[in-house]
């Protein structure tokens, strides 16, 4: 597996991304749905990494700069004939490393409450972040749960 800055101009990425807000419209009410689409994750506050093994991708997810301390955690996804093998680690790990790198001091995330959500919720609790109130652009919302992790 491969992490790569990037991959939004390509197919791949694209079917991904467009399977994850799918997904995210599913099984939320619409205004509860904060998932980006390509435009969206093509602004300058946001950078974006996909994993590959060939010509296949595998998963992705980007960081978004709240502010010069904060950073969120953005469109992480896994194929799902990929689950199970580790990606989304692989890119939880990386967008924490690249959050230390960038010396911010806390990063956090925001993830839906339903059942479908849940293995997220455990990758995030298992690598340290734990429940916190509404950040950023969000307001309190009973589709929404979100998450910190302090990083020092």
């Amino acid at each position: 597996m491969e992490i790569r800055e990037g991959g939004l101009q390509t197919p791949q990425v694209a079917a991904l991304l467009a399977a994850h807000v799918e997904d995210m419209r599913r099984y939320s009410p619409p205004d509860s749905v904060h998932t980006l689409d390509l435009d969206r994750l093509r602004t300058p506050d946001l950078s974006f990494w996909s994993v590959w093994e060939g010509q296949e991708v595998l998963g992705c997810g980007a960081l978004r700069e709240l502010d010069p301390s904060h950073g969120e955690l953005k469109s992480m996804r896994t194929a799902a004939e990929h689950r199970g093998r580790g990606v989304g680690s692989l890119v939880l790990e990386h967008l924490v490393t690249e959050a230390s790198a960038r010396s911010y001091s806390r990063l956090s995330l925001e993830t839906g409450s339903p059942q479908e959500f849940a293995p997220a919720r455990r990758l995030y609790a298992r690598r340290g972040f734990v429940e916190c109130g509404p950040f950023g652009p969000y307001a309190a919302d009973d589709f929404s749960v979100f998450m910190t992790l302090p990083l020092d």
